[in-house]
């Protein structure tokens, strides 16, 4: 017959390792009946020359009913905070097979759809211009979109080279530049992009990252628009 330790520590009224860490956890808590006894033998053994002031009494009772606030306020912060964070997470699954817009210079020229995006105009210009660059640097298409007035511009580029020929698909480099006050400027592009699968690596939504295709993983707070 085998004989739990447990058990028998207990039958003799000694305590385990495990008792004593329970103990001792239960004892670091104070909750708000066992601050009441203490308070009352506080006020039973008092000074009848010097009592306790009602000042120091509120006071005490206050800092209990603050901290005590404080760790409910905590935990239903928490709670909120989860519930958010869940309702995003599902979210964010639901656009696997979908596309997005997102901050980028490169794009995917695929054989099914074509590169398409926005470029961020902060001011009028005269002459638009984007170019699409392939691995080694080189532009193998620039696009003139003309007077264009602030704001975002979309464009499309469906592949087609000037010599007639189409270029490879893989990824391509974005590089949108207009004439602004006379000067030369470099402009931000957003381009679209199909998400292949969702990754979920934290309780926030900074933890919830989209694969792209081509494109890599990108934050689900990035996205700018669902297609």
């Amino acid at each position: 017959m085998s004989i739990n330790s447990i058990d028998a520590f207990q039958s003799l009224g000694l305590a385990t390792t495990a008792d004593k860490s329970a103990t001792a956890q239960a004892k670091q808590e104070l909750g708000q009946e066992e601050f009441l006894k203490l308070l009352t033998t506080q006020l039973t053994h008092q000074d009848p020359n010097k009592p306790m002031e009602n000042g120091d009494f509120l006071a005490q009772m206050a800092q209990f009913s603050t901290v005590e606030g404080i760790g409910d306020l905590n935990t239903s912060f928490n709670d909120f905070s989860s519930s958010i964070s869940s309702g995003q997470a599902l979210q964010a699954a639901s656009l696997v097979g979908q596309s997005v817009l997102i901050p980028s210079d490169q794009a995917v020229m695929s054989l099914t759809k074509n590169m398409a995006g926005e470029i961020n105009l902060t001011e009028a210009t005269n002459n638009l211009n984007v170019s699409f660059l392939d691995s080694n640097g080189q532009t193998v298409k620039t696009i003139n979109l003309g007077r264009q007035t602030p704001g975002e511009i979309p464009f499309e580029w469906d592949g087609l080279l000037d010599d007639g020929t189409y270029a490879d698909p893989g990824v391509y480099q974005i590089r949108a530049e207009a004439s602004v006050n006379g000067q030369n400027t470099i402009l931000q592009t957003h381009v679209n992009a199909d998400v292949e699968s969702v990754a979920l690596g934290g309780n926030d939504i900074d933890g919830i990252r989209l694969a792209l295709a081509g494109l890599g993983e990108v934050n689900f707070n990035k996205v700018k628009k669902i297609f």
